[in-house]
């Protein structure tokens, strides 16, 4: 369906639904019927119209959404870091705020109805780890390390199955003829490269998700069944000591992990190449002879290393429970109110390292005040009288940083079926510009919108064009963009679910998770426009008489 017929089927659908719940309402009296020997009829009163989403949206102001950033991302939040104390503050000023605005709590809960309290644990690396190979001996953090969890509590022999660069994608495949359940893997990081460095498994030579990020390949090897990944790089360039020194006080900080949820991607060691050639049995020029005759035959080669050397590993993980939250703020709709609207953003940030504060005001408090901003307007249309047709559940999750916790344990333990749920609208960094699009209009990053259902898309340029003219920017719907955005961000468990999202995302910039991410660098103007965007869509969405049907299935 076309923009035009959109729009009329929406006007002749709304003039069915009743009057308290159209989004845009027409009042028209009629025409009184004039009186015998009048001197003249009365005249006829104008017709009124009443943009409701208008109306509540101009409540979504750059002020209001400054008064509760203000908080969020003070020093007194210290990071807001999941499970620690300046996240259960997060917590708590967005669950008080829902209440003031008068969203009800949805949790069956007495003493605590706006909190769906869970466990994740505090992770760290216990003192001892060793690795050896025959009888030489591998020191932690100069010839390995590890990240996520850890099978290895005791000294454990592990011989690996050599995959090569664990790539799979149309064409190429390092995976064909393996079956790697339950094996401990060992990959190659980077990627296949001709002439300067060119990625030769993309159209333009820019690198893949495989080079750059690690994650997708041991993601991959999660969704083969595989224990453990030891990633290794043979590039003649890469200085392993002094990247593991760099990465040494990283590693050497607690982690956040999912209580009893096995992980989506497996645990990853990483180890130095003089690790990987003793484990293979091989010399740099062999090794570097194999890369060449990939690069050249842009395919999989046959691994000339018949026999590797096993491992003796024993890396433990010690593990402290730590309690946190989301926060769920609920307005009953009205004749639709089984259906929900879920509209999503993340309270937690980095916390607190080395005594500076990582306030995130960006990321991603500037989301976290635009919802509780746009459940004020909601509340107060309802309460004149205005409420939506169908149900809306604002939805501030914890743990998006340490990776999608909250929103995977809200997907998992839902307080509204699934089933239920029409759609989620996701709000994440919204606050700044990036390189992009400095000096231009202004804009969002639209993502996903149409992977599940194509309607959600249409429905949103639809108000966009009406009320914001934001540039709507898609770049990062690509499913080989290397940054793997849709992938990141809390929208994703409902997408995985089948549950249509769009999301609300501005870039990132200078000052992505860093201390710098502060206030005093938020664009609040923009970000009303952006805020003003995703309520108008939550607004359509709750009012429309149809469901949106979930008819796209795009990567």
């Amino acid at each position: 369906m076309n923009k035009t017929s959109l729009l009329l089927a929406f006007l002749a659908l709304a003039s069915a639904a009743p009057a308290h719940a159209q989004g845009k309402v027409k009042v028209k009296t009629k025409k009184a019927s004039p009186a015998p020997q009048a001197a003249a009829a009365p005249a006829t009163p104008a017709v009124v119209n009443t943009d409701w989403s208008a109306k509540y949206a101009d409540q979504v102001t750059a002020e209001r959404l400054r008064t509760h950033l203000a908080v969020l991302a003070s020093d007194e939040y210290e990071g807001r870091e999941t499970g620690q104390k300046g996240q259960h503050m997060a917590a708590a000023y967005v669950a008080e705020q829902f209440k003031n605005a008068g969203l009800t709590g949805p949790l069956p809960n007495p003493a605590d109805p706006y909190q769906q309290h869970f466990n994740v644990e505090q992770v760290t690396w216990a003192d001892g780890a060793t690795l050896k190979v025959g009888k030489t001996s591998y020191a932690w953090l100069t010839d390995f390390y590890g990240m996520g969890d850890s099978p290895f509590n005791e000294e454990t022999s592990v011989t690996p199955v050599f995959v090569g660069y664990g790539i799979e994608q149309p064409g190429y495949s390092d995976y064909a003829g393996l079956d790697v359940k339950g094996k401990d893997l060992l990959i190659m990081l980077g990627e296949p490269t001709g002439d300067g460095g060119k990625a030769l498994l993309s159209a333009d030579g820019s690198p893949t998700k495989w080079g750059l990020d690690y994650r997708g390949k041991a993601q991959l090897a999660a969704q083969k069944g595989a224990r453990t990944v030891f990633f290794v790089s043979f590039n003649p360039t890469s200085d392993f000591a002094k990247q593991a020194a760099r990465l040494a006080p990283f590693i050497s900080r607690p982690a956040t992990m999912m209580q009893g949820e096995k992980p989506s991607r497996v645990p990853s060691f990483f180890i130095s190449p003089a690790v990987g050639r003793a484990v293979l049995g091989t010399t740099d020029t062999n090794l570097q002879a194999y890369l060449a005759k990939i690069n050249t035959t842009k395919q999989p080669v046959a691994s000339p290393f018949k026999k590797l050397a096993p491992m003796q590993i024993k890396a433990v993980r010690k593990r402290e429970p730590l309690d946190t939250e989301n926060v769920l703020g609920f307005i009953e709709g009205s004749d639709l109110k089984s259906d929900v609207i879920v509209i999503s953003a993340h309270h937690d940030h980095l916390g607190m390292h080395d005594g500076q504060v990582f306030n995130g005001a960006d990321d991603d408090g500037s989301g976290t005040t635009a919802i509780i901003t746009m459940a004020e307007a909601f509340a107060r249309a309802k309460k004149e009288g205005h409420g939506p047709r169908r149900s809306l559940l604002f939805l501030s999750v914890t743990g998006e940083e340490k990776g999608l916790f909250g929103s995977e344990y809200y997907s998992k333990h839902p307080v509204f079926p699934l089933a239920s749920t029409e759609a989620d609208l996701n709000v994440d960094m919204i606050g700044r510009t990036d390189v992009e699009h400095e000096g231009k209009g202004d804009y969002v990053y639209v993502i996903g919108s149409d992977k599940l259902a194509s309607e959600l898309k249409v429905i949103n340029e639809a108000e966009n064009k009406q009320y914001t003219q934001l540039d709507l920017d898609y770049r990062f719907d690509d499913p080989a963009d290397p940054n793997r955005f849709y992938y990141r961000s809390d929208h994703y468990n409902f997408a995985v679910n089948k549950i249509p999202v769009a999301f609300f995302f501005n870039g990132v910039h200078a000052d992505y998770h860093k201390e710098s991410d502060e206030i005093s660098k938020i664009q609040f103007d923009k970000m009303e426009k952006r805020a003003r965007l995703v309520f108008h869509l939550a607004w359509t969405l709750a009012n429309r008489d149809g469901r949106i049907a979930v008819d796209s299935n795009k990567p």
